[in-house]
Formats: C-alpha cells, sequence, structure tokens
C-alpha cells in the first residue's frame, strides 16, 4: 500500500526561514567527501511495485545496481492480522494463517519482501502501519484509524521480531542470514491523514509500548519515530515536552517536500537545530521521504515541488551529492526518495500518483524515467562505485 495519498502540504518556501543555500548546480565537486557507508542511499517501496504485475525480484535487484542500500516499506499490520481470532477466517483462507499468541497472522506477502532483500543484503525500514478493524481506534478526520489499544500493536511487533530478527524463525533457512534491526513507528502521526489530531499524547503512547515491545524481542533493534511531516522542527517540540518521550525511540524521522533541492538542505538544517535545541544533538535523523514527482500537466493536485522527467533528473543530480556532503553535520543517516515506482496514470488526483523514478505502464511494462539514471549516476559517485555488485554491499572500484 503506498505510504502517501492525496494531501493538502504546506508549502516550505512559506515557513523556510533560513536564507537558501547556493544553488547546487553552480558548486564543483572537485572536492569530493569520503565515500558514504552502502545503507545511506534508499527508496521507498510502494504503489504498483508491490502489485500483482510486476516483477519484484527484477525491480529490487535493480535498485541494488542503481546504489540503493535500504528499502523502506510498509508492514501492513491490517492486511497480515485481519481477523482476531481462528473462528473468524473463512474455511478458504486457513491455510494462510499461522496461529501468533492467538491471533491468526499472514506472513506470506512480508516474507516475499524480505526474503528478496535477504538474497540482495538490502537493508528494509519497515514502517508498521495500519490497525486491523478489530483493534481500530476512531480518527475524525476520516484518515488511518489509530490502535484502539496498544497491547495488540505491540504482539504484532513482537511477533515481527520473532520471525524476522536475529533470532527469528524465517531464518531457519539455507536463506541468506539477514535480519531486520530496524522499526519504523507509524508514519506522520502529526497529520490527520495518519492519525487523530492532536497528536502527541496518544502517539508518544504507542510509541512507549512498541519501544518496550522491540527492545525485550531485540534490545539492539533500532526504534526510528514515525516520520514527522512538514515543519518538523515544530511539531517534534510536542513529543520532546512529554516526560520520558526521548528515550522511546533511537532515530528522528522526517518527510518533506520542497521546491528545490537548496530548500532541502534548509529544511534538514531547521530540523537539525531543533533537535540539538531539544538536547539530543547525538541523535540521528533519516529523511524518510522526498521526492519530486512528475506529474506538471499530468495530475489534477499540483504543487510548486512538481516537475517534468527533465526536472526530477536534474533535481535529483543536485541533491544527492548535497545531501552526502552535508550528512556529518546533519547526524543524517540515511534519505529515501519517494518512490521508486509509480502508476503513472494521466489525469489521477494525486501529484504521488507520478513519483516514482519508474512507471508500470498498462499492460505491466515498466519504463525507467530520467530520474534513475541520474539518481544511479549520483549514488555511486557518492558511494565511490563504478558499479555495484549482485548484493547491495558490494561495490566495484
Amino acid at each position: 500500500m503506498r505510504l502517501r495519498t492525496a494531501i493538502s502540504i504546506l508549502t516550505l518556501a512559506l515557513v523556510l526561514c533560513a536564507p537558501a543555500a547556493a544553488s547546487p548546480r553552480t558548486r564543483s565537486h572537485k572536492h569530493r567527501s569520503a565515500p558514504v557507508p552502502a545503507r545511506f542511499v534508499g527508496v521507498n517501496a510502494s504503489g504498483p511495485l508491490l502489485g500483482p504485475g510486476v516483477n519484484l525480484s527484477q525491480q529490487m535487484s535493480q535498485m541494488v545496481a542503481s546504489g540503493v542500500g535500504t528499502m523502506r516499506v510498509v508492514f501492513n499490520w491490517s492486511q497480515a492480522q485481519p481477523y482476531a481470532t481462528e473462528s473468524q477466517v473463512p474455511a478458504s483462507q486457513r491455510s494462510e494463517f499461522v496461529d501468533v499468541g492467538g491471533v491468526p497472522t499472514d506472513f506470506q506477502a512480508i516474507d516475499q519482501i524480505v526474503g528478496l532483500a535477504a538474497q540482495l543484503r538490502l537493508a528494509i525500514l519497515p514502517v508498521v502501519i495500519y490497525a486491523p478493524s478489530w483493534d481500530a481506534g476512531h480518527n475524525p478526520s476520516g484518515g488511518a484509524a489509530p490502535p484502539a489499544r496498544t497491547g495488540p500493536y505491540a504482539s504484532f511487533l513482537t511477533a515481527l521480531i520473532d520471525r524476522y530478527g536475529p533470532r527469528g524463525t524465517f531464518w531457519q533457512t539455507d536463506r541468506p542470514r539477514v535480519p531486520v534491526r530496524m522499526w519504523q513507528i507509524w508514519n506522520e502521526p502529526n497529520l490527520s491523514l495518519y492519525w487523530p489530531q492532536p497528536f502527541a499524547q496518544s502517539y508518544v503512547k504507542l510509541l512507549r509500548a512498541a519501544h518496550r515491545a522491540i527492545k525485550r524481542a531485540d534490545p539492539r533493534a533500532t526504534v526510528v519515530l514515525g516520520a514527522i511531516a512538514n515543519a518538523a522542527w515544530r511539531w517534534l517540540d510536542k513529543i520532546y515536552r512529554i516526560h520520558g518521550a526521548r528515550r522511546l525511540f533511537d532515530v528522528v524521522a522526517v518527510n518533506a517536500f520542497t521546491s528545490t533541492p537548496s530548500r532541502v538542505l534548509e529544511f534538514l538544517r531547521l530540523v537539525r537545530r531543533a533537535i540539538n535545541r531539544l538536547g539530543d544533538r547525538r541523535k540521528p535523523l533519516f529523511y524518510t521521504e522526498m521526492s519530486w514527482p512528475t506529474a506538471v500537466g499530468q495530475s489534477f493536485e499540483t504543487f510548486d515541488w512538481d516537475t517534468t522527467e527533465a526536472g526530477q533528473a536534474r533535481d535529483i543530480a543536485a541533491v544527492v551529492p548535497m545531501l552526502a556532503k552535508h550528512r556529518k553535520a546533519l547526524g543524517l543517516g540515511a534519505y529515501y526518495y519517494y518512490t521508486w515506482m509509480d502508476a503513472g496514470t494521466p489525469g489521477a488526483f494525486s501529484d504521488f500518483d507520478f513519483a516514482g523514478l519508474t512507471t508500470e505502464q498498462p499492460g505491466g511494462t515498466v519504463v525507467d524515467k530520467p530520474g534513475l539514471a541520474a539518481f544511479k549516476r549520483a549514488a555511486l559517485e557518492i558511494e565511490g562505485c563504478r558499479a555495484k555488485g549482485p548484493v547491495a554491499t558490494s561495490c566495484l572500484r
């Protein structure tokens, strides 16, 4: 499922208070920084990429060849545990479920993703989101329902780690052992699309239960804050005000879309300053969604970050070396482009229907946009690779 649907997002040009940095298009890159870690470069996996018409293995191999070291993907709780008890499972579906603490659970979709990623040594950042109907609370906005209770969500996290963590049952075969060690707790809880507002108290309550469950199952796992969107430097304060909240996550995550690459840097600087001011200077930052959708003349909904295919390629070529250059000053551990593949249907409502580096066309044909070639060139350059080998951790120099 898509991480994002059509929403009204603040135009960062109205809220960025710091002066814009010099345009990266005019900068010289003669003095390159040291190569970045392989898992600095990421993409979101969503939309048609996870549909029935796409060869997921082929696409993930192409990600690796393009310099991707980490993939952010939804682990959909409502799909994995749609029924509260075995008696509710239709007889025709019972073979698809296993019992996990009394809750019938279907791991098939997640198994496929984790298994393919392991073969490619591709790290996964799961976004654990979407409450099943049997534990869904109320969101007055009509957006995603929060969990009605914290216990079932925490139990689902435990089940995921018991299966895919370092001692997980999933690895009791001859497949490569690449445990999942990062877990992101929901997405954009400061937006009513994903959480009832005001969000901080109720979200931190879920975060506390999730942190406890994750650290009990895998003490060395990384708990990633649900990505805070838009003017994140302001919203983070609401979380940090809650007693003990700062100890409930290991990484801050943010999502934002800007009109130019230079504004990406300004956004991240504002977030970093806020984190430092709040006393968490050493805490890493993940930039989990950035994009320039190729939606100009294509979608009903438009924003100032929408562009053409040529514009997407130009902006990606500019932003990737910029992120690499400033990653240490920003405490930036990874960035994730949104998204790998779109449906690209002309006339679609949301501009994010055109956000992909590739497009699935009618009939299942996948076409690469110029932005993918720009992404690959830039990613390989900052990784110091002439090309990538068959797995994400290999680098041919």
